[in-house]
């Protein structure tokens, strides 16, 4: 079966707002936390802002485990619509809900809850489009039209920070506290309905036939969940780096103002730069995994990352400038994106179907929850406790280590290593 672009842009629509919420309340963690959590101690009104943004993870694999599952038995378009209208409601909520001066307690208790609502819907959201687009894509594209899973997520975090540096240039710091983030998240709410709309003409795939894809014997699913616990593992250890890579990265807007000293409008800048180009990296890597398989991508492209994570960090906080910070953490995202083009679709591929959206699902979402809700509080911490400004990169390395084991351990599963024939 082809994949129309309009599939594409229906599939790739939830995980692309997941980004520019996500990408949004990380620019403005600090007006966030101005406005729910004032303190006298601006570190404390950060770290505040941090840990809501880290609620929304809690409730992740709880909703991996609940939609993953509705859209293996039902189907993955309905699971999908699912995810979807959850959250539109919970990111239109965020922007909505009163400041903590205006209604007290209440404020952060809300802005918790929508979080919460949030983590839930992003939790089912991911499996089911993975394995939709997988299974829906041509046998020798599976690669590059998984990778637009990846991609989306490098297009809403390129336009996240575009609307974050224009704010940040035509508004001031007050109205920034006061009602610029708001504008930024109501800005993304705005997809929700095209998004609803798009989707509703998907055809289901749960029940086509495949060829080159893990199989299973077991009669149930938990039976199949244990035949394939040793690709578990390991997509858990990968997904939990490239949580940390990925969240790092975007956590430099912060990084710049808070550690480097930069103004806003040049913080801005770096997570719109280091997504655009880590969107064409995942889609190469994709495109690439699809003509000499999978693995030697994801190898080669993470050692290329471990080789230049440490002097690009010193680099930046050395040279203290806008060209390094941009240029360096620009070069980064791109060799560091290559290697999930062929990581999310070596995973679906991995997976026995009846189990692939629940499992990829509580996957991605246990290693969400557990890695990328807690790595910005780690980092700003880390700074905090040692005073060193190159903490993130020592946490940076040491995980990309432990996925570079975890990778050479993975199974070979692109196509056109297994037999078939080759791309044209």
């Amino acid at each position: 079966m082809g994949l129309k672009r309009r599939y594409i842009v229906a599939a790739t629509a939830g995980n692309a707002l997941e980004f520019y919420d996500f990408i949004t309340y990380a620019f403005f963690a600090i007006q966030i936390g101005h406005t729910f959590f004032p303190s006298k101690s601006a570190f404390a009104s950060l770290m505040l802002s941090l840990a809501t943004f880290g609620a929304g993870f809690v409730t992740r694999p709880l909703g991996g485990i609940i939609i993953g599952a509705y859209s293996d038995r039902v189907g993955r378009r309905p699971a999908m619509m699912l995810s979807f209208t959850m959250m539109g409601i919970a990111i239109v909520g965020l922007a909505l809900i009163p400041s903590y001066a205006q209604i007290g307690i209440a404020a952060p208790i809300l802005a918790i809850l929508a979080r919460m609502v949030q983590g839930f819907s992003l939790g089912g959201e991911v499996g089911p489009t993975t394995a939709y687009l997988m299974e829906a894509a041509p046998l020798h594209r599976r690669g590059l039209m998984v990778a637009w899973q990846g991609a989306s997520q490098g297009i809403s975090a390129t336009v996240g920070g575009t609307v974050g540096v224009v704010l940040a240039s035509v508004m001031s710091a007050g109205a920034l506290d006061a009602y610029g983030w708001r504008i930024a998240f109501l800005l993304g709410a705005v997809t929700v309905p095209f998004g609803l709309w798009v989707r509703r003409s998907l055809p289901e795939t749960l029940f086509h036939a495949e060829t080159h894809a893990a199989t299973s014997v077991a009669a149930t699913r938990l039976g199949a969940a244990r035949e394939s616990s040793r690709i578990i593992v390991l997509g858990l250890i990968i997904l939990a780096y490239g949580t940390i890579g990925t969240y790092i990265t975007d956590y430099m807007t912060t990084y710049a103002q808070n550690t480097l000293h930069m103004p806003a409008s040049t913080a801005f800048w770096v997570t719109v730069v280091s997504n655009l180009t880590g969107l064409f990296a995942v889609l190469y890597g994709g495109w690439l995994s699809d003509r000499i398989g999978r693995k030697p991508v994801m190898i080669w492209s993470n050692l290329a990352t471990l080789v230049i994570t440490y002097p690009i960090f010193l680099w930046v906080v050395e040279a203290h400038s806008a060209f390094a910070l941009l240029t360096g953490m620009g070069f980064f995202g791109f060799v560091g994106s290559i290697p999930f083009g062929p990581f999310y679709v070596g995973l679906a591929e991995s997976l026995p179907k009846q189990i692939r959206g629940s499992t990829f699902a509580t996957i991605y979402a246990v290693s969400i929850a557990a890695f990328g809700g807690t790595c910005q509080l780690i980092v700003t911490w880390l700074i905090h406790v040692t005073g060193d400004p190159l903490a993130p990169a020592w946490y940076l390395l040491f995980a990309t280590v432990i996925g570079q084991v975890a990778i050479w351990m993975m199974p070979e599963t692109a196509p056109v290593k297994l037999g078939a024939a080759p791309a044209h």
